[in-house]
């Protein structure tokens, strides 16, 4: 994907001036997703699937690396190689004068300047007929409810959402713990399948 948006910043900045370090590793997991190069596995993990694609930026090449073994989001925002490649994504934001020191958060401009960016890019009312640089946009700049939106399955296999339990007051009664063939919860360990 790469390239840049209308904004001047590749969506994973955007995500890390908006919401930070777990939002842009989101936007790259995301970016792998719609590229065909990563797959959920058990318990929110995600593993790279198949050749790497090319032109990918080296953010998002420094995640897929790293998913050569399962972990999850959380477990890649911890990792150290992703660590540094967040660190470097900071160097040019920090250069434009929109983080503050000591601690490199996004200061008062960069809020100012996402909040506009996400006013003029309303998350979308449906999913359908946009581009994958169109998702990757309102996933960077509205988080989890565009996640909700465009990619409900992704996002709950990969636990990139906060996942609800819905309690179904028949299946509860028809199953001793809770949820359908006896699961203990509304989701079921096992691979992705199916696509967004």
């Amino acid at each position: 994907m790469g390239g840049g948006t209308e904004i001047g910043w590749e969506p994973h900045q955007i995500a890390l001036l908006g919401g930070g370090p777990r939002a842009a590793v989101t936007v790259a997991v995301v970016a792998l997703h719609l590229l065909g190069a990563v797959e959920t596995g058990p318990r929110g993990t995600l593993c790279a699937a198949g050749p790497e694609p090319e032109g990918l930026e080296p953010f998002e090449g420094t995640v897929l690396d790293c998913l050569h073994e399962p972990l999850t989001v959380r477990e890649l925002v911890r990792h150290p190689d992703v660590r540094l490649a967040l660190a470097l994504t900071r160097i040019p934001l920090a250069e434009d004068g929109l983080l503050g020191r000591p601690w490199l958060r996004p200061n008062r401009g960069a809020r100012r300047r996402v909040a506009f960016w996400r006013e003029r890019h309303p998350l979308p009312v449906v999913r359908h007929g946009l581009t994958d640089d169109d998702t990757l946009l309102a996933v960077a700049l509205h988080g989890d409810a565009a996640l909700r939106l465009l990619l409900p399955r992704f996002a709950e296999r990969a636990w990139l959402v906060e996942r609800v339990e819905v309690e179904d007051r028949d299946t509860r009664r028809h199953s001793p713990r809770g949820g359908p063939n006896g699961a203990s919860g509304p989701f079921s360990c096992g691979g992705g399948g199916g696509a967004d």
